[in-house]
């Protein structure tokens, strides 16, 4: 089997322009960066207001494991199978970032023969859309520094600043720092830290701003301090907003490329999902639905992560609800949740794929509760046994949600048929019945919107709020900001925060351990167990195995 990077190579691309003509996109509005990829500007978007909206399938799984789950991968392919079926498809995703390109987790093109190309270049430096977030990011941090150091006119307590620095990589020695050390000339010193750049606040404004105006009025409203005396500190009160925005206008652009089998891709933003909100943006989900009848999106990690706070957070800031939900599982992924381990998954195992069946039980019942038909998505591997397979088919019978069986990785397009007319019949059979809601009220207090999610989609008893979660919680009333959605940080592992726990735990509790409010990207971010927003290097990185030959050939990238 050829890597994901020797298929990749091996493909002849449809140049970016011709792709943007067969889509109805006047050339106009096309930005080539170089012959493949491009950013489509800001006037397409008015151009098509009139446009009737497509319908939009949200993509996303079971809790991740070792043994993979594919939902990049099946949203790809799902988007080449129904382009085969004679639908108007377009592909909405994420970008990469490059700490899980360089270290573990990989990127996020797809893989096999469901892929988005160029994918060098996509899970490289793209059209640079990452370091502009975090350029703009930086920027804020020394303007901050900067105020300290030329007399602190505002009186912002260094002790008291919230705003951290950021990059895009994996590097787990920077999650605390001291700054301004060395003498006076080199600035008030005081502890600070970095996070990844897709956990940052300049990222999930960058997501969820409906424009340039929007953008700009978002990064006014982040909280960056507090005073001496108590008093929030904005980064309009530093006058940042209009440089930041000078730096993030063309990355605010989405940008669009193409699978292996030419079907359009629009990939824009890449927030995680198990620190941030984990969806691309709303302008290019947008675009995605004028611009075709079908979009196929994806939420990053398990359904209790991506596809809540996709159904909480960004449906209701976009006005957008989905017509169906696929919930991708592989029964090598069940049989781990079982407890098999990872060299063991290719034996035959009833017993653990009926222990660990409960996890895809537990995700079903999370996205019924959408009031959103389901589709459950078994990626196939060559494994997997006649027996295991009439198990996982009964099981879904019984659970009352249709499903499919996808080979896209291994056959592209054509290993994604019976999925695609499995979700267009799901459409199509709840024409008009749908009744998309989110799970909780934004006017409910932040405990129990909290309790909500806790109780609804993680299945808690219950949630223990440490004292600094309290007090957050406080400070966070005082503001005014108690009717913002909750963006949950917890880890992808186990529908707990506890990532041993895994099947379908009950019974446990929750502790939230700190809570900060997003005022910019309007969320308020929820910490759990020990989860990072600036992740580590593996013992042995991606990053290890990545080369190049002496004509600029790229090799080893998955």
């Amino acid at each position: 089997m050829l890597s994901d990077i020797k298929i990749a190579q091996g493909t002849k691309m449809t140049p970016i322009t011709d792709l943007a003509s067969a889509l109805g996109i006047p050339l106009d509005y096309v930005e080539p960066y170089g012959k493949y990829k491009c950013k489509l500007d800001y006037p397409l978007a008015a151009s098509l207001k009139d446009q009737p909206d497509g319908r939009l399938i949200l993509v996303t799984a079971i809790n991740p494991t070792p043994a993979g789950e594919g939902k990049t991968t099946t949203s790809v392919g799902l988007g080449d199978a129904l382009h085969k079926i004679g639908k108007k498809v377009v592909i909405a995703l994420r970008e990469p970032s490059l700490g899980p390109v360089f270290g573990i987790k990989g990127g996020a093109a797809g893989g096999g023969y469901a892929q988005v190309v160029p994918m060098e270049d996509i899970n490289l430096h793209f059209t640079g859309d990452m370091h502009a977030i975090t350029a703009a990011n930086n920027l804020l941090c020394a303007i901050i520094d900067n105020h300290l150091q030329q007399g602190n006119m505002l009186g912002i307590d260094p002790r008291r600043i919230l705003f951290k620095r950021c990059m895009d990589m994996n590097d787990r020695a920077l999650r605390f720092v001291n700054v301004g050390l060395g003498g006076k000339i080199n600035g008030v010193p005081r502890e600070d830290g970095f996070q990844i750049t897709v956990a940052s606040e300049v990222m999930a404004i960058l997501c969820l701003a409906s424009d340039l105006k929007d953008l700009k009025e978002r990064l006014a409203r982040i909280l960056v301090a507090y005073t001496y005396d108590n008093r929030p500190v904005y980064t309009r009160d530093l006058q940042a907003e209009g440089a930041m925005t000078a730096l993030l206008k063309d990355a605010l652009k989405p940008n669009l490329v193409q699978t292996l089998e030419h079907t359009p891709a629009i990939m824009h933003g890449g927030p995680f999902a198990n620190i941030a909100h984990g969806c691309n943006s709303i302008i290019a989900t947008r675009l995605a639905l004028k611009l075709g009848d079908y979009t196929v999106t994806e939420a990053g990690f398990g359904s209790d992560l991506g596809a809540e706070k996709f159904m909480d957070i960004k449906c209701r800031c976009a006005g957008l609800a989905p017509d169906c939900i696929v919930l991708v599982a592989t029964i090598r992924a069940l049989k781990y949740n079982g407890g098999v381990k990872k060299p063991d998954l290719g034996q035959e195992n009833l017993d653990a794929l009926k222990r660990g069946i409960v996890n895809l039980g537990a995700h079903i019942d999370n996205m019924k509760q959408f009031g959103v038909p389901v589709v459950v998505a078994i990626n196939r591997f060559g494994t997997d046994t006649d027996a295991e397979v009439e198990f996982v088919s009964a099981y879904c019978t019984e659970k009352g949600v249709p499903h499919a069986y996808s080979e896209v990785f291994a056959k592209g397009g054509e290993g994604g048929l019976e999925l695609a007319q499995a979700v267009c019949a799901a459409i199509e059979e709840n024409e008009g019945l749908s009744h998309f809601a989110p799970i909780y009220e934004l006017e409910d207090s932040i405990e129990n919107k909290i309790t909500a999610i806790a109780q609804k989609i993680y299945h808690a008893a219950d949630v223990s709020f440490a004292a600094p979660a309290k007090k957050a919680i406080q400070e966070i009333e005082a503001l005014g900001l108690a009717g913002l959605p909750i963006c949950v940080a917890k880890t992808q592992y186990s529908l707990s925060d506890d990532q041993n726990l895994l099947g379908a735990p009950e019974g446990f509790t929750i502790t939230v351990r700190d809570v900060k409010v997003s005022a910019g990207a309007g969320f308020i971010v929820v910490y759990t167990g020990n989860i990072m927003t600036m992740p580590g290097l593996p013992k042995e990185p991606a990053a290890l195995r990545i080369d190049v030959d002496e004509t600029g050939r790229i090799d080893g990238l998955f």
